[in-house]
């Protein structure tokens, strides 16, 4: 059988897995997230390696476009009417969640004996979440109300601010000459993947929707989407922080139709279901043997960390207390986002590069799995479903 056969054969298996996943996810409340994940760690080369090299080769290009897709339907949530209601606790909720995640990972590695520069910069990476994930799962929950805005809105803005303690930190643990430069180069991804964004969002605000709904719309929103992440990739930016802009602008700005880039909805789940299977398959259980007590520790202070921040953030902001305890489990998941920054650490750490690495990547396969799920039974008891 030829490569083109195979892949043909392997993607109908994986939509059909994706169906399934959707309908056992409905009857047992499981996420449909960690269903596909774990379909794709039984079909990867942690399992049964049915995964062809050439569609493995396509995650790469699958997840820009699924995550993009996200950072569209996430900034479509800013609309100004729920930034009026919502955009303090959406700003200082995140705040406290990254700022403890810091401080609790950081300090709670350094005395269990890993040297502080290592430990911050491990704290820094333990910030970053996976919007992709929590999105997927407050709409697989049905989830409406303040709780779930302010988590869509949380989500959208969490993963700016990490970028941001990341670098201060890591010139903080690295001490060279490049921290500047890496300050630097960090404020100008931000304002330019902001900038790319209201590039795209203005014209696109201004000439969409202006044919008919349905397909129509869907192939403008395909258009914006793929500019944008072609873009923000072409000059360097953040295709999240772009995309999330644009969305926002968009909902903010359309004045002629109210749907704004929804239809993102009716046609994102076939990418999804791609993304999240070729995830899966690229997780690698095996390191989960090598960061032991160690890996261990970063898991239960993420934990720890983020459920505190959440409820510090929540009660400072007075909302409900009902809601205060579960927007840190809700911002569990993590995933690429985390490994990408760790792999820029330990560019700049080599000394501490291994371990940073496997205790990164060893996290992110728990929190890839279990996110979701804490995360969908923190979203069912906040609203009460």
């Amino acid at each position: 059988m030829d490569d083109a056969g195979r892949i043909l054969i392997v993607l109908g298996v994986l939509f059909l897995a994706g169906l399934a996943a959707d309908v056992i996810g409905r009857r047992t409340h499981l996420p449909r997230v960690t269903l596909l994940l774990g379909c794709g760690l039984i079909a990867g080369q942690a399992g049964l390696d049915l995964i062809p090299p050439a569609l493995a080769e396509l995650y790469e290009l699958v997840a820009i476009i699924a995550l993009t897709m996200i950072a569209f339907l996430l900034g479509g949530s800013l609309s100004l009417t729920t930034l009026r209601a919502r955009g303090r606790a959406i700003v200082v909720i995140s705040v406290a969640v990254v700022v403890v995640t810091l401080a609790g990972v950081a300090g709670g590695l350094s005395l269990f004996g890993l040297d502080l520069p290592t430990a911050l910069v491990l704290g820094a990476i333990a910030t970053a979440t996976d919007p992709a994930a929590t999105l997927d799962v407050i709409r697989q929950t049905g989830a409406k109300g303040g709780f779930a805005e302010t988590l869509k809105g949380i989500v959208a803005i969490d993963d700016a601010w990490g970028l941001i303690v990341f670098s201060l930190v890591l010139v903080l643990a690295t001490g060279d000459g490049s921290g500047a430069e890496l300050i630097q180069g960090t404020l100008f991804e931000i304002s330019g993947s902001v900038a790319l964004g209201v590039a795209v969002g203005v014209p696109g605000a201004l000439l969409t929707g202006r044919l008919s709904r349905g397909e129509p719309l869907r192939i403008e929103a395909l258009g914006l989407v793929f500019l944008t992440a072609g873009w923000a990739l072409w000059l360097d930016l953040s295709y999240l922080i772009a995309g999330m802009t644009a969305g926002a602008v968009i909902v903010n700005t359309a004045r002629h139709h109210t749907r704004a880039f929804h239809e993102i909805e009716h046609i994102q789940w076939p990418y999804l279901i791609v993304f999240f299977i070729l995830a899966g398959a690229s997780l690698d259980l095996d390191v989960l043997w090598t960061v032991g007590g160690v890996g261990v520790a970063y898991v239960v202070l993420r934990i720890m960390s983020r459920m505190l921040g959440g409820w510090l953030g929540a009660t400072l902001v007075a909302a409900p207390r009902c809601e205060r305890i579960w927007y840190g489990p809700a911002l569990l998941p993590q995933a690429g986002v985390a490994v990408g920054v760790a792999l820029v650490a330990a560019d700049h750490m080599p000394d501490s590069a291994a371990e940073i690495m496997a205790l990164t990547i060893g996290a992110t396969v728990v929190f890839e799995l279990i996110g979701p799920i804490v995360a969908a039974i923190a979203i069912r008891r906040a609203t009460g479903d």
